[in-house]
């Protein structure tokens, strides 16, 4: 009995955390990826779902079944998280307009826009900064060792045209 529910866990943990990439990597345009494992994912999902039916006079493999999903939610995730494809835009404003915060990003690799705004109390540093999705936890640090007071929003840009972004994200 214990090797059969953990059979169906690790099945439904795999099942799972493949679909929650596959659809992550659909949803950011990585169609030929995701359709590849998705293969491997019905083939999973069809084995896992086999074994809990011939076992639906039991709860436990219903709610072991039901445990994997979850698990494999969390894992799926947290997969996604480590590959971090796609890109972020920081928008930073700084209440320091004379503050040399865009080159001293610039210095550390990451290119930034950056203008002087008008904000309720005076003028204001906006920056946009792009940058790879896995390297955004490293220019959000930035920004906030340089301007602890910044006020920052980050997005997550779907099309991209122009500029030497465009160009080095064309190349791979």
């Amino acid at each position: 009995m214990i090797k059969m529910l953990s059979l169906i866990l690790v099945i439904q943990i795999i099942y799972v955390s493949a679909f929650t990439v596959r659809m992550i990597l659909t949803l950011k345009g990585q169609k030929y990826i995701a359709a590849v494992i998705s293969v491997a994912e019905i083939m999973i999902y069809v084995l896992g779902l086999n074994l809990v039916l011939s076992y639906l006079n039991q709860t436990i493999y219903l709610i072991v079944y039901a445990l994997g999903y979850a698990f494999g939610i969390l894992i799926g995730s947290w997969i996604e998280e480590k590959i971090a494809l796609g890109y972020v835009t920081l928008k930073v404003i700084s209440i320091a307009p004379e503050a040399r915060l865009p080159e001293q990003l610039r210095e550390n690799g990451f290119g930034v826009t950056s203008w002087i705004g008008s904000g309720r109390d005076g003028n204001r540093l906006v920056m946009e900064i792009l940058a790879k999705r896995k390297h955004q936890d490293k220019v959000y640090d930035l920004v906030l060792k340089l301007d602890p007071k910044a006020f920052v929003i980050t997005v997550e840009p779907k099309r991209f045209h122009g500029g030497f972004w465009a160009k080095a994200i064309k190349r791979g």
